[in-house]
Parts: C-alpha cells; structure tokens; sequence
C-alpha cells in the first residue's frame, strides 16, 4: 500500500506563511532553504511549504497542493513511475536526482500534484 507522509503547499509569501504556521503548530521548520520549509509533525506528517514562485519553472501555473509519497529506494520511485504512466497518469516530472532526493511528479484530474520521492536509500 503507498501511503503518503507529506503534504506540500505552495505559498505566494513564503516568510509569511512560515511565520504563521510556526505561531500556530508551536514548532519550526526542521528544513529550511529560501525557498522550502518543513516542518514535522507530531504524528509523524510533514508539512512542507513551498514558494510558489517554483512553480513556473515547472510551466505549472496552478498552486493546489503537493502530496507526497515517500518510498524506500530509488528502484521504487522508477517503478511507481512506469506504473503510473501504465495508468496515463499526466507526468509533469520525469524521475530527477534533486537537492532532497529522487523524485517524479504527477498530476491528478483537478490539478494537484503527487511526489513520488526517495530520500536518498538506493539500493
């Protein structure tokens, strides 16, 4: 079973929405980069936010929200994508070695994107 552990949101100010989120959680964000926070929760989930401004390099105009999937292994990541192009799922990200690990994104009908990720365990 895939089972997510992250959710992303894109943010139009991101010092605004970090200032916000850590008054209202009572935490800080344990990642941090001009353009990224996350922060983790209690339970586990973790709450990313994302300068929206990223999106555009993407040619992705719609905010919505990330869901993220983390999997053991990068063997995993290129398996998840070959079924999910299997499924004609739209694929906005092909598989990509990036600064947090190796990821691909999707798209569901209304727009919002799905991550697949590997933290950086290949096997």
């Amino acid at each position: 079973m895939l089972e997510p552990n992250a959710i992303v949101m894109y943010v139009k100010n991101l010092h605004e929405s970090n200032s916000f989120y850590q008054g209202l959680l009572g935490i800080s964000a344990e990642e941090s980069s001009p353009t990224f926070k996350m922060f983790k929760l209690p339970s586990g989930l973790m709450l990313g936010l994302k300068d929206s401004n990223a999106l555009q390099t993407m040619g992705v105009n719609s905010p919505g929200n990330e869901l993220v999937f983390t999997v053991t292994d990068n063997v995993k990541v290129d398996t998840l994508f070959s079924e999910w192009q299997q499924k004609e799922m739209a694929i906005i990200q092909s598989p990509i070695d990036l600064s947090f690990g190796y990821t691909f994104l999707a798209q569901d009908p209304d727009g919002n994107r799905l991550r697949v990720v590997s933290l950086g365990k290949e096997q």
